[in-house]
């Protein structure tokens, strides 16, 4: 049973609910972050400084925290959110190490779905 914050105990976290809160790709840019960070590092939500509005902003923590993948703690007038990266590793061993990767390749442009050879979208002449 979540704790009265929301928050799944270890054993609650479900695949399903993971991948299901990491299709969504400002939520991916939000766990890499994270994960690409010092452990335990906490961070305000707006630090993320996602091209969206506060009420979509709210949603989507909601998703990662209900999905066990954040964890968040009221600090004042805002929340500080941190990676749950020991609960991740234990259930679901080298989900993140793939997350940051996928980071690097997208700033690398290394030419992934949905990218015509890295040259801007545009393709080959046929």
């Amino acid at each position: 049973m979540p704790d009265r914050e929301g928050h799944p105990a270890l054993t609650e976290i479900e695949l399903g609910k993971v991948l299901s809160a990491l299709a969504d790709p400002l939520r991916r840019r939000v766990v890499r972050e994270l994960a690409g960070g010092p452990d335990g590092e906490a961070r305000t939500c707006s630090s993320f400084a996602l091209p969206i509005g506060k009420a979509t902003v709210t949603h989507h923590f909601r998703t990662l925290r209900e999905a066990g993948l954040i964890r968040q703690v009221d600090r004042g007038n805002s929340r500080m959110a941190t990676l749950r990266r020991a609960d991740i590793e234990d259930r679901f061993p080298g989900l993140l190490s793939l997350l940051v990767a996928e980071g690097a390749e997208e700033a690398g442009g290394a030419g992934g779905v949905g990218d015509a050879g890295g040259a801007g979208g545009v393709g080959p002449a046929v």
